[in-house]
């Protein structure tokens, strides 16, 4: 039987704030990016983890893999799995490479971006089957509707949500959230020139960008499994700045209209985030709760999946299904 094997990607993040140059000009394939963003990426690198300034994203990715491998030796399917990331270290080249030296032939590879994109979870699959050789891989494009993921992350969301609402004395609205893209990357094929698909609509559909719709599914999944939310919404976060528009509604225009209606708390949830990073621990923990505040609101999350258990279950899962369309 063929050597078989797990492989995870994830985006990645530095260790440190100095590595920050290095990584963004990774993010953004080498061009030239303005000091005043290096700053300030720098800065709210420098506000969060533990040390200050150190992003968990890498141990607690590499923590996920663990937890799968010692799951699935418990399902009888006892598999290396490895972590590549795919703007730092360790990066996909290399890890591949190494599953090669190590003698895999077939892997299941996951990306731990649920929500398919052509313009992301496109360029993991890219990397990956760029360095494969002869390592058969079964590459998951997407996983936005695993029942599963749903339900890690309404496990979560009940706990906050029954603490919130005995404080209050109130139930409050949630919103939910997924990193924003630039528009012209979710563009669909065809469509008029300065007329982005920003969600579904009437315009062309030739080989649409899944990615708008399945963040959103994604929501609607968590929220049906959550029925003591009074009122959700779903909104873009993290909008970058490079130029042009990206897509929306943001998260900031959601807590305005929320404030309007006379909102004084809303529970926030990433569902398009896998464990912590600066996107959550700045993002959110910093710059949302401030902004809510401001409006007379108070901000909530629930805690990010990092190692749930349903979670790795849900990998387990993918990972058996992937197996089993390589035997097919």
């Amino acid at each position: 039987m063929a050597k078989r094997a797990v492989l995870l990607l994830a985006h990645g993040t530095p260790n440190t704030v100095d590595e920050i140059p290095d990584y963004l000009r990774n993010v953004v394939s080498g061009r030239p990016m303005p000091q005043a963003v290096v700053d300030e990426i720098q800065h709210r690198y420098s506000l969060i983890g533990e040390p200050k300034g150190h992003s968990p994203l890498t141990e607690l990715t590499l923590e996920q893999g663990t937890l799968l491998q010692e799951a699935l030796a418990v399902c009888g399917e006892p598999v290396p799995v490895y972590v590549g990331m795919r703007n730092w270290r360790p990066y996909i080249a290399d890890v591949v490479k190494q599953m090669r030296a190590d003698g895999v032939e077939e892997a299941a590879v996951i990306c731990l971006a649920p929500q398919n994109s052509r313009t992301s979870v496109g360029l993991y699959r890219r990397a990956a089957l760029a360095e494969a050789g002869g390592i058969r891989m079964d590459f998951l494009e997407g996983w936005a509707h695993e029942p599963l993921l749903a339900e890690a992350f309404a496990e979560r969301l009940r706990s906050v949500l029954s603490r919130l609402t005995a404080d209050l004395g109130e139930r409050a609205p949630v919103i939910f959230t997924a990193h924003s893209v630039p528009c012209r990357t979710i563009q669909t094929p065809g469509a008029t020139e300065g007329q982005p698909n920003l969600w579904p609509t009437s315009g062309p559909v030739a080989s649409p960008d899944p990615y708008a719709v399945e963040a959103r599914f994604t929501a609607q999944m968590v929220a049906e499994r959550v029925p003591q939310i009074p009122a959700w919404y779903f909104a873009f976060q993290s909008q970058g700045a490079s130029g042009g528009p990206w897509i929306g509604p943001s998260v900031e225009a959601t807590l305005d209209g929320l404030a309007a209606q006379g909102a004084k708390a809303v529970l926030l949830q990433p569902i398009g985030f896998l464990c912590d990073h600066v996107e959550i621990l700045y993002d959110i923990d910093i710059a949302f709760k401030a902004y809510a505040a401001n409006l007379g609101m108070r901000l909530e999350r629930p805690e990010s999946l990092n190692a749930s258990p349903i979670l790795t279950q849900a990998l387990v899962k993918l990972a058996r299904e992937g197996f089993a369309r390589l035997d097919a």
